[in-house]
């Protein structure tokens, strides 16, 4: 089955969202949206919602599932923001964020639960789910963070943070809850996979120059991609991944972001 899928890039932190649609019911899934955040008025913005919120208005579509990949460090999700516009939606991740919120809560000093009761529904690995007439799979993907997964929905796999575009490889390790064999264990079931599925990324950042892409394919990931395609053994991969965590700074938008994605993102104003 082959569910319609529309992008949205945020440029602000290289994301990319995603509206998926079964085209035989119209029922769809908003995974990974974002907002707009400026850190030196603590002020948000639904800008990049708005080509989001009308794409699902001019195709008639019924959003059923809002989807986060997992906590994310570098924008402000909108997941809790959205809700309103779809009250039927189901707000869903993976049972991992409950482990998340336990290790971050008291790191940023939040009030906050630590059981995941902020959404309306937490993922197990390999738990089946449907988009109208397509079968959808929830795939654990830990590694970047404990509460990753990816989500196979007919055949495209949205990846989150796991896989990068072959030339951008994978994702950081070194979060806490962050582990590089864990990461290189969880990618060898996304490789598994059919090499003609549709690989959807969360992220890019046009390395060498290149126009940012967001689509690839499994095939190509296990081919071609820099740290991890066929010939690459787990201790290559950790040492490659180590050495370049060593380089990279915090994102500048973690403690806004992690605080606010605990919890799906923050609430829209009434």
């Amino acid at each position: 089955m082959t569910p319609h899928v529309a992008s949205f890039f945020h440029p602000d932190s290289h994301t990319f969202s995603y509206v998926v649609h079964d085209p035989a019911t119209r029922q769809a899934a908003v995974i990974d949206p974002v907002l707009d955040y400026d850190p030196d008025t603590d002020a948000l913005g639904a800008g990049p919602l708005q080509p989001l919120l009308a794409h699902v208005r001019e195709h008639g579509l019924q959003v059923r599932w809002l989807l986060e990949t997992h906590a994310h460090a570098d924008h402000i999700s909108a997941g809790r923001w959205l809700k309103p516009h779809w009250p039927q939606a189901t707000l869903a991740m993976g049972q991992g964020i409950v482990q998340v919120q336990r290790t971050f809560a008291p790191r940023y000093a939040l009030d906050v639960p630590t059981d995941g009761s902020q959404f309306d529904h937490l993922f197990a690995d390999g738990e089946r789910f449907a988009l109208g007439d397509i079968a959808a799979e929830v795939i654990a993907v830990p590694g970047h963070t404990s509460d990753s997964v990816a989500y196979r929905i007919g055949d495209a796999l949205f990846t989150g943070d796991s896989l990068f575009m072959p030339d951008g490889g994978t994702a950081r390790c070194d979060f806490p809850g962050g582990d590089a064999a864990q990461l290189y264990r969880s990618i060898q079931r996304l490789l598994a996979l059919p090499d003609a599925t549709r690989v959807f990324i969360c992220h890019d950042y046009g390395p060498g120059g290149r126009e940012v892409a967001n689509e690839t394919t499994i095939g190509d990931q296990r081919a071609c991609n820099i740290h991890l395609r066929d010939s690459v053994s787990l201790a290559e991969f950790v040492a490659t991944r180590q050495a370049r965590d060593a380089t990279l700074a915090e994102p500048k938008l973690m403690h806004p972001s992690v605080k606010a994605n605990l919890q799906g993102g923050p609430q829209r104003a009434t």
